[in-house]
């Protein structure tokens, strides 16, 4: 019995090729994909790649291809419904069990597919046929060209159209109804295409299937000016995205995505060359959205329009997404100017200036921050308090409890610095006022420390914690000593702070900054300022806090360093069961489970 589809695809949407794969072959990354030693043949030069986009391995000393099933069919030799068990399990997705309705379903899914496959190939050459210059004049006017039209397989559903009668040949009443295509008029008695008169949009599943279909008018109508199909089996709206599909073969070096509203937003843009984009389909961004994007981009764009119900959607959608936050996966926002929309900026000034304009994209966190204070009176302490108890609030709604925490100090950092000038004239606040619309560099933040590895930044956060605290760590010079750092700069570095803890000069002083040091360690210093994790939760602080701090940090490096050893065991107990080797194995797991 077959498995419904939505049900592997949720499984594939939830695990990457690499993370089953890498639990078999040692993987290393290279580029946008990963390549290791072929599992299939005997070789030592690398040939097995792995791409997560697409979906799928690929070796070229074997010649054998496939998804997360067929590696388990073909290396731990599983049938296809136990590799579909193993994978739901390590998706946290309960067992699939079958009933009569699965069949019925799978039957009903090759139909529904079918019809909407011929509908939208029927609308396309009724397009292209360039029979009805009205949708070619509306399309001219978009500045839509013909790749585009092929491209996208844009239609149109005219009037005319007898489409109904033809699929009768082929199919029954309920199965055409099924589709979401035709709605039937009481007062005419016969079914009606709910499409007509309308540009057709393709919505694509994934693997290119046709999902549904989007809607736009060409005539003044007290109706919408576009309508998706209705909500079936198998098709949701919020579970969806328009062109996810094409798009998530572009990520950039920055895995940037934009997220815009509309079919023509996304098309003008891709005529542009900006590929890298998808639209929400009308919805509100939902959780199952942001989830399909982070598994093709870390860091989508939001880009909405500039008008005041843009900035309010833009809003809502931020109080909305910001719970799903995860490390490593963000979420950015793009104000266009007033009365513009992606496609009407981009057709008016061109890709690079929409390109310039995307580097103004500010984090979730900000763009948060930034639209609340607008209505805060920064002179009463009503307000204040009001404006902090619904940040706290919305920061308890973060899923991730470790960043909850930093978001919380974040936000409150930023707080404290309204209290202190509650009664002073408005010219006091100028500092703040620029730092409540920050630097580039503030703005890149989390961005910047993506390109760090965790291990770094977490001994980032360890210099950071000894040079601010001169007076804590004087008093504890040995347990800095006892610190060794990956790469011999940080460890220079950390001798030149000890001699200055040591020195008499300095007594007097909380904190070193890169004056202090050689210009060798301008760089770093500046690097570790930047981009330590800690930053945000230190100040005001306590010592035993601080102690507290740090020795969490130098605890969870020790972690990473165990980790590092249990990988390195796994891999040769794998590959050589030595009663030794496993000894040591189980002793490191028992270390890192009591860590």
């Amino acid at each position: 019995m077959k498995y419904p589809k939505e049900y592997l695809d949720e499984i594939k949407l939830r695990l990457k090729v690499s993370q089953i794969v890498g639990k078999t072959v040692k993987l290393k990354k290279r580029g946008k994909e990963f390549i290791g030693l072929s599992p299939f043949s005997n070789e030592k030069t690398p040939s097995f790649t792995i791409n997560d986009e697409k979906g799928f391995y690929h070796c070229f000393s074997s010649s054998e291809h496939g998804n997360i099933f067929d590696f388990l069919m073909k290396v731990k030799n599983y049938k296809f419904g136990e590799a579909v068990r193993a994978l739901a399990a390590e998706a946290g997705m309960p067992p699939y069990r079958f009933t009569k309705y699965d069949e019925e379903k799978e039957k009903k899914w090759k139909i529904y597919k079918s019809i909407l496959e011929k509908y939208s190939n029927f609308c396309h050459e009724e397009l292209v046929s360039e029979k009805y210059s009205d949708v070619i004049k509306y399309l001219n006017l978009r500045k839509t060209t013909k790749n585009e039209i092929s491209f996208f397989k844009l239609g149109y559903s005219s009037n005319e159209n007898n489409f109904y009668d033809k699929l009768k040949k082929e199919f029954n009443e309920e199965q055409i109804n099924s589709s979401g295509i035709f709605y039937f008029d009481e007062k005419r008695k016969k079914y009606i295409d709910r499409f007509k008169n309308r540009i057709i949009f393709p919505v694509k599943s994934l693997n290119g299937s046709v999902l549904a279909l989007g809607g736009r008018t060409l005539s003044k109508t007290n109706f919408a000016k576009y309508i998706n199909s209705p909500e079936t089996d198998f098709f949701k709206k919020g579970n969806n995205l328009y062109n996810i599909n094409s798009a998530r073969e572009f990520r950039n070096e920055n895995d940037e995505v934009f997220i815009v509203e509309g079919y023509m937003d996304v098309i003008n843009l891709h005529k542009f060359g900006i590929k890298n984009v998808v639209a929400n389909l009308g919805t509100a961004m939902t959780e199952k959205q942001i989830e399909l994007v982070w598994k093709f981009f870390r860091n989508p764009i939001l880009c909405l329009d500039g008008d005041d119900s843009g900035k309010k959607a833009a809003m809502r959608a931020a109080e909305r997404l910001f719970p799903l936050i995860k490390p490593n996966c963000n979420i950015y926002f793009l104000t266009l100017p007033e009365s513009l929309d992606p496609d009407s900026y981009i057709n008016k000034y061109g890709k690079e200036s929409f390109i310039e304009l995307s580097k103004n994209k500010i984090e979730i966190q900000n763009f948060i921050w930034d639209s609340l204070i607008k209505n805060v009176n920064r002179n009463d302490p009503h307000s204040l308090s009001l404006f902090e108890k619904k940040i706290n609030g919305i920061c308890r709604e973060v899923k991730d409890t470790t960043l909850a925490k930093y978001f919380l100090n974040y936000f409150k950092e930023k707080i404290n610095e309204l209290t202190p000038n509650l009664n002073f004239r408005r010219k006091n606040y100028s500092k703040f006022e620029k730092y409540i619309n920050p630097l580039q560099q503030t703005k890149d933040i989390f961005n910047q420390r993506n390109k760090f590895k965790e291990k770094e930044l977490k001994e980032f956060s360890i210099l950071f914690l000894i040079m601010q605290n001169l007076d804590i760590f004087r008093k504890n010079i040995e347990t800095v000593s006892k610190v060794n750092f990956d790469s011999e700069i940080m460890n220079d570095l950390k001798v030149k702070i000890i001699n200055y803890l040591s020195e008499e000069r300095f007594f007097d002083r909380k904190n070193l900054n890169k004056d202090d040091f050689d210009n060798k360690f301008g760089e770093l210093i500046d690097l570790v300022n930047n981009n330590a994790p800690v930053k945000i939760i230190c100040s005001n602080k306590k010592e035993s806090e601080i102690i507290s701090i740090f020795d969490e940090v130098k605890n969870e490096i020790e972690q990473i360093e165990l980790r590092k050893k249990i990988e390195s065991l796994e891999d040769k107990v794998s590959m050589n069961l030595d009663e030794k080797l496993y000894s040591e194995l189980v002793s490191l797991r028992n270390q890192l489970k009591s860590g």
